[in-house]
């Protein structure tokens, strides 16, 4: 059973409560706020545009520019506008080009805010370019469920492989966590250990993390840091790794909590390894008092390419950034621009450019084309969930001769956990 037809009774209610459209081109006239043919479709041009005779596609952005994560969601939402700027100078979206920063709010990491911001904007938007947060995402789901807006989240929750109205793109933290972990045991571990944040994105990493552990005949401790955005203070945390002297620790925190438990452990003579999921690096870390050791002992697990990847789409993503810093979560925002692409594409072709047909196309994808900017297997939303999952890893170790800081370590590979795992539940559900 795939993606599509396990939704179809959710969708059928959608419909039925949503507004209803009918025709998808620029003079059929609509709702649409400037007499296009759907929510977010304007017959009028966008605001800056490059060519004023074309209408505009309006997509929203909720990200975090305040809070815990603002460190992925200033870049990933300057890479995403610099991928739209580049299609629009390219003639943009058949007779529309693309906005992405009429409607950018920042929910501070607060998931109340994310869901007040998203019924904001939502009357004013085709769909959502980026929902920064796996419980953030999962606040405003039923609701976009029920308007059928399609929702781009920045977030590598499980349970985006079982949803239709969500695009999920990447490994989830719980296969990069069974990743990690197998990647620990053929290096002879014997023992794990997860530090992590309580909710969807912490306890998904632990359950990958677990299920391997168990699979590999680990041993296996749990740390949570009680509190998102805990802080420096992470001697709760620091004092349970070096109780527990695990071989291997697995970190899904932010980047501060990261460097807080790799810094005082090994200020305490801690010689572990630590492998952190792809939320955990931000390379302003490295001017901490906890660089050194972060350097020594620390990878960065991701199954997308570094800024520094020889592929064609990496190369003009590198253009587009001009004299920005070097950002992997610029290049991530950028390159999350593929995936949207290739689905309004197909929707203007289709006669489909409207929020019903945008979720119709997305189950429609057997993959796209992201020229080397997206791990194999994207966007394969056709076939059954457990099929279509992306399960390939990378680990990227510190290197200061980088462009920004990690470069690869262990290429991308699948272990033998994630490769047999059966998805039949987000894994955050089994902590």
């Amino acid at each position: 059973m795939n993606r599509r037809s396990r939704r179809l009774g959710v969708l059928a209610t959608a419909l039925t409560l949503s507004v209803a459209v009918s025709g998808c081109g620029r003079d059929d006239g609509g709702d649409g706020g400037g007499g296009g043919a759907a929510p977010g479709v304007t017959d009028e041009a966008c605001p800056d545009a490059v060519d004023d005779s074309k209408g505009c596609i309006y997509l929203g952005t909720i990200t975090d520019l305040t809070g815990v994560f603002k460190g992925v969601g200033e870049p990933f939402t300057a890479g995403q506008k610099a991928f739209w700027d580049g299609v629009n100078a390219d003639g943009g979206i058949g007779d529309y080009e693309v906005n992405v920063t009429e409607h950018v709010k920042d929910s501070g990491y607060d998931p109340e805010k994310h869901a007040e911001l998203f019924n904001e904007i939502k009357d004013d938007i085709l769909a959502v370019s980026q929902s920064l947060g796996t419980a953030h995402t999962n606040a405003i789901l039923e609701d976009a469920t029920n308007e059928s807006i399609l929702l781009g989240p920045a977030s590598l929750g499980s349970n985006w492989i079982f949803d239709d109205i969500s695009l999920e793109v990447g490994s989830s933290y719980c296969t990069e966590a069974m990743n990690i972990v197998d990647y620990a045991a053929d290096e002879g571990a014997k023992s794990v250990a997860v530090v992590h944040f309580p909710g969807d994105y912490g306890d998904d990493a632990m359950v990958g993390a677990r299920i391997a552990a168990d699979e590999r005949g680990l041993e296996f401790t749990d740390i949570t840091t009680g509190t998102v955005d805990g802080g420096d203070d992470q001697s709760a945390a620091v004092g349970a790794v070096l109780k527990a002297q695990p071989d291997f620790v697995v970190i899904a925190t932010s980047p501060k909590e990261m460097a807080a438990v790799v810094g005082g452990t090994a200020q305490q003579g801690f010689k572990g390894r630590f492998i952190g999921s792809i939320p955990s690096w931000n390379a302003a870390v490295l001017a901490s008092p906890a660089g050194p050791a972060i350097e020594a002992l620390y990878m960065q697990a991701s199954s997308f390419p570094t800024w520094d990847a020889d592929t064609p789409g990496m190369e003009k993503m590198r253009a587009a950034a001009g004299s920005t810093a070097p950002n992997d979560w610029f290049s991530i925002g950028y390159s999350s621009g593929y995936v949207m692409k290739a689905i309004l594409e197909k929707a203007v072709e289709d006669d489909k450019l409207d929020r019903e047909g945008l979720v119709e196309v997305a189950n429609s994808l057997t993959g796209i084309e992201s020229e080397g900017t997206l791990p194999d297997g994207t966007a394969n939303w056709e076939g059954d969930p457990n099929d279509d999952a992306v399960r390939v890893t990378q680990l990227n170790k510190v290197d200061q001769a980088a462009s920004s800081k990690v470069s690869v370590a262990v290429d991308p590979f699948t272990g033998e956990t994630a490769e047999g795992y059966e998805f039949t539940e987000p894994c955050y559900l089994m902590k």
